[in-house]
């Protein structure tokens, strides 16, 4: 069993946001914000402490791959885990921008939850 952390979601997309919200309720998160892009997720990780980033590669105003590259050079979140999603980008490029799993869209239930497991293991 996966254990729940505070969650933040990023995507440009209101639908997306949706079904990663509802993914996330299902295996049993409960605290999650969901933001429109990537400057509105630096914001909120300003203010929050997150144990999980999940985040759309293409956005507008600051994209996934510059969020996780800035992310990544915070020492409060260096190892927080990261999944991204994406229709266009390789994931080559996702892992080499330093994110720890890969969701390629359109993807089901039972790939989100092997995302989940892969940053936090079968707990």
């Amino acid at each position: 069993m996966i254990t729940p952390v505070p969650t933040l979601v990023a995507d440009d997309s209101q639908t997306i946001r949706h079904i990663v919200v509802g993914h996330l309720n299902t295996a049993g998160f409960t605290d999650i914000d969901a933001v429109e892009d990537g400057n509105a997720a630096l914001e909120s990780l300003r203010h929050k402490r997150y144990g999980l980033l999940i985040s759309d590669w293409e956005m507008p105003h600051l994209g996934g791959e510059e969020l996780l590259k800035t992310v990544r050079q915070d020492p409060k979140y260096m190892k927080m885990p990261i999944i991204m999603i994406t229709a266009t980008a390789s994931r080559g490029s996702s892992w080499l921008a330093g994110a720890n799993a890969y969701l390629q869209k359109p993807f089901t239930e039972a790939d989100f939850t092997k995302a989940l497991r892969t940053v936090f293991g079968p707990r």
